[in-house]
């Protein structure tokens, strides 16, 4: 089953297109890394999709009324910032609120709370833990949202080497069940790891689409990124790692 679908999507600064005709789809099963230099449109491509910013072409998600639209797909944003000093339970059970009352009891959220190994915060104050486990938090929120499908704006940036693994174990998890997940990258080496696709944008265009070892070629990441990398096959996996720069 399709979760999301592209059409020709374009998002312009001005007159400038910074996400410029994009096509895709993304179906039930798959964990998507979107993968690309800093201004390349990631960022761009998922709130254009989300219809969160003006867009020319078709998402079938911006389509959506908001309240299907937030059952249908949940929101990570970059912006880690968090406001109140609620409780994380209760910060986590807002996840909750396309679905009815935002109540911290609902078993979405111990579930929730239960990924991302936050069961003993449950009480804390959410603006009194650090930066990375509120980050934490806030990817529980969005898991407790729900939904068949995820898009994630750099959720693992900030976050340890075991918490960085830890929440892309989770979203292979969440692919394994099902669901599908869409979540934007910079280190390279995780996404070959972890993701079963990668999507590589360079200055608004999809430039590549297949599985991880497909898209980072030798040549594509001297295009793209300006490096030379190192793959290997290992007992454990994939092994991605960026040696140098070649321009």
């Amino acid at each position: 089953m399709t979760l999301l679908s592209l059409h020709n999507l374009t998002v312009k600064r001005g007159e400038c297109p910074v996400v410029d005709d994009v096509s895709l789809t993304v179906g039930e099963g798959e964990f998507v890394g979107l993968l690309g230099p800093n201004g390349a449109g990631k960022t761009s491509l998922l709130r254009g999709a989300l219809g969160l910013l003006a867009a020319s072409g078709q998402s079938s998600l911006a389509v959506l009324a908001p309240k299907a639209r937030a059952r249908a797909g949940a929101f990570l944003p970059q912006g880690r910032d968090i406001a109140w000093p609620v409780s994380v339970e209760t910060l986590v059970a807002l996840g909750r609120a396309p679905h009815g009352a935002a109540d911290p009891s609902d078993p979405a959220v111990a579930r929730a709370l239960a990924r991302m190994g936050l069961e003993a915060y449950r009480s804390r104050s959410a603006t009194a833990l650090s930066g990375g486990e509120q980050a934490r938090v806030l990817i529980a929120r969005a898991l407790a949202q729900d939904t068949p499908l995820l898009l994630a704006d750099e959720p693992v940036a900030g976050l340890d080497p075991e918490a960085q693994i830890r929440t892309m174990q989770v979203f292979q998890e969440l692919a394994a069940e099902g669901r599908g997940v869409v979540a934007s990258i910079h280190d390279l080496g995780l996404a070959a790891r972890h993701c079963s696709r990668l999507i590589l944008m360079h200055r608004g265009r999809l430039v590549a689409d297949g599985p991880p070892r497909a898209v980072l070629t030798d040549e594509t990441l001297a295009e793209v990124f300006g490096i030379r990398g190192f793959h290997a096959e290992t007992e454990d996996g994939p092994v991605f790692q960026p040696m140098g720069v070649v321009r």
